[in-house]
């Protein structure tokens, strides 16, 4: 990357990345403490990198596809923008890590960072049935969460875990800890749900 942008324009980059969705000025200055506004909005319009609409007084901020890859190219530099302190720093050291895992998954940015929406309990369950169907090979098979819970689009991981708990509770599902240990990998030790002070990293739905 040639140009840097400035840490207030890189602060909203990463922050629309995160929350993955379109942003209101006032929901922006609530979570870093300024609004993206006169200079650093117009330039970071005319490098395509955020789209930009007023409705009213405030206006709405969303990354375009290339401010997507801005991101992703982002997490290799290395260092943050000048002028540099400790958390910054360690900030990037943080974003390096993120880069060097979503290269070596073959992921993307938009695989990781999705925006969350509110889906009922029954709309959860249903996902994650219908993820199970995919991914087991005959009625009863032990499937993953680390390779179901990706399959479930934008629902929580909080609601997942809620009724993943509750499916085990009713005798719906099951849900084991994987016996050899030695196997798991970070991303199986995240994927798993805590049940009884336990973690369960393997799923087995009966057949309907």
């Amino acid at each position: 990357m040639t140009d840097r942008l400035g840490q207030k324009q890189t602060a909203a980059m990463l922050v629309l990345m995160v929350i993955a969705r379109e942003i209101s000025n006032p929901e922006l200055r609530g979570i870093v403490g300024f609004a993206l506004d006169g200079k650093e909005r117009r330039e970071l319009n005319d490098l395509d990198l955020v789209a930009s609409e007023q409705r009213g007084r405030p206006y709405f901020h969303e990354l375009t596809e290339r401010g997507w890859a801005w991101c992703e190219e982002e997490l290799s530099e290395g260092e943050a923008p000048p002028p540099r302190g400790s958390l910054g720093s360690a900030l990037y050291v943080l974003l390096g890590g993120l880069g060097r895992h979503l290269r070596r998954e073959k992921l993307r940015l938009a695989d990781l960072f999705m925006p969350q929406v509110e889906l009922t309990t029954d709309e959860i369950e249903s996902r994650i049935r219908i993820a199970y169907r995919k991914l087991s090979r005959s009625p009863r098979d032990w499937v993953g969460l680390v390779d179901l819970r990706p399959m479930l689009g934008e629902a929580s991981t909080v609601d997942v875990d809620a009724v993943l708990k509750e499916l085990s509770r009713s005798g719906q599902v099951h849900l084991v800890p994987e016996s050899n240990r030695k196997t798991l990998s970070a991303a199986d030790h995240a994927a798993a749900v805590r049940i009884g002070g336990e973690d369960n990293h393997l799923l087995s739905i009966e057949a309907p």
